[in-house]
C-alpha cells in the first residue's frame, strides 16, 4: 500500500483516520500531534524569554512513551533558549527490570546531551519495591504502593529542580483507559481532579503555586504508534512489562478498548474528547461551589514530611509507616 502523501511504501495504517503513511510521513505525523498539543495547552507562554527560560522536567522511565516524548521535545526545542529539558528517572528497586530501563535513560540523555537526575526509593524511603511486594502490609496491588511513591518523588524533585512544568509520557490509550475507569466507577471527584491536574490546559488549572503543573503532550498519540515511532527511530527504549504489574481492572478496560477500537475506529479519541469536556464542566461546577461556600480544599502540611496534603499524614508517609 502506498503512502497517502507520497509514492513511498506505507508502514502503518491508522484506521481511525484512514491514513496510510510511509516512514517519513508517519514520523512527521506523530511529531506534529505532540507539537500541536504543546501549543493547545499553552505550555510555552508568549511572555517567556531566553533571559528567564522554562525548566521542563520529564519523567524519564526508559519505556517507549517517555523516551519518545523526550526525543520529540528535545528535537523541537533544541535550538530554543527558552526551554531547558531535564530527565528525571525513578528507580523503584525492582531487580533486573529497572536496571535495564535505567541504561536506556542514561543512553538517551547522553545522546541528547540533556541533564539527567536519578533518584531511588531505597535512598529516599529506605525501601525497595521487591521487598514491598513481599511484605504487602496493606494487602494492596504492587501498583498501588508504587504509584504513591512515584508521584511523590516526581513532584518533590520537580520542585527541587525549580521546574516550571512536569511532563509525563501518558499516551492516548493510557488516558482513554483512565477516563473510562473513572466514568464506570462513578468517580466524579476524580474526574474534576483529573481535569485540573492533567487533562485540562494550564490556563484552567488554578493558582496553586505549591504544585508544579503537569502536562501530557503525548496524549493524542495511540500506544502502538508510540511503539512504532520508537522502533523506526531506533530509540533506546526498554519495552518490557514490570514483573509486579497487577492492575487487573485496568487490564480489562484495556482489552475492552482494544475491541471497541477494532470494531469502531476512533473510539479512544471520542472517549477522551467527551471526558475532557465533561470533566471540565464538573471541575468548574466544583470550583463554583467552593467559591460560594468560601471554602476550598482543606490543604495542610503532612505532620511527618511537610508535603501538601488533605490528611494529617499524607498517603506516602502512611504507607511507609505500615512498611516499617
Amino acid at each position: 500500500m502506498d503512502c497517502n502523501r507520497c509514492e513511498g511504501e506505507a508502514i502503518m495504517h491508522a484506521a481511525y483516520s484512514g491514513a496510510h503513511l510511509c516512514e517519513h510521513h508517519f514520523r512527521e505525523s506523530v511529531e506534529k500531534r505532540v507539537r500541536r498539543r504543546v501549543r493547545r495547552d499553552d505550555l510555552v507562554p508568549h511572555d517567556v524569554t531566553p533571559d528567564d527560560p522554562l525548566t521542563w522536567v520529564v519523567g524519564l522511565s526508559g519505556g517507549k512513551d517517555s523516551v519518545v516524548l523526550t526525543r520529540i521535545l528535545h528535537d523541537t526545542f533544541a535550538e530554543d533558549p527558552r526551554i531547558e529539558l531535564v530527565g528525571l528517572t525513578i528507580h523503584e528497586g525492582i531487580e533486573g527490570y529497572r536496571d535495564k530501563s535505567l541504561e536506556a535513560c542514561v543512553d538517551l540523555a547522553e545522546e541528547l546531551d540533556i541533564r539527567h537526575e536519578v533518584v531511588s526509593y531505597e535512598e529516599e524511603f529506605g525501601i525497595r519495591m521487591d521487598d514491598v511486594v513481599e511484605d504487602d502490609p496493606e494487602n494492596m496491588a504492587a501498583c498501588a504502593y508504587c504509584g504513591v511513591f512515584r508521584r511523590d518523588l516526581l513532584s518533590t524533585y520537580a520542585e527541587d529542580l525549580d521546574a516550571d512544568l512536569l511532563l509525563t509520557g501518558h499516551n492516548l490509550d493510557d488516558e482513554a483507559q483512565t477516563a473510562l475507569m473513572n466514568f464506570l466507577e462513578g468517580d466524579v471527584a476524580q474526574m474534576a481532579k483529573h481535569f485540573d491536574a492533567s487533562l485540562g490546559p494550564l490556563s484552567e488549572r488554578g493558582d496553586q503555586e505549591e504544585f508544579v503543573p503537569r502536562a501530557k503532550p503525548l496524549r493524542d498519540v495511540p500506544e502502538k504508534e508510540v511503539a512504532l515511532y520508537a522502533h523506526v527511530e531506533d530509540l533506546p527504549a526498554h519495552i518490557t512489562e514490570c514483573p509486579h504489574a497487577s492492575e487487573a481492572y485496568r487490564g480489562e478496560i484495556q482489552q475492552l478498548l482494544y475491541d471497541l477500537e477494532e470494531n469502531h475506529p476512533g473510539t479512544r479519541h471520542s472517549i477522551l474528547s467527551g471526558y475532557e469536556e465533561l470533566a471540565g464542566i464538573v471541575a468548574d461546577d466544583r470550583a463554583g461551589e467552593s467559591e460560594d461556600d468560601g471554602d476550598g480544599p482543606d490543604l495542610r502540611e503532612c505532620a511527618e514530611c511537610g508535603s501538601t496534603t488533605t490528611r494529617e499524614v499524607c498517603r506516602k508517609c502512611g504507607l511507609l509507616e505500615s512498611l516499617a
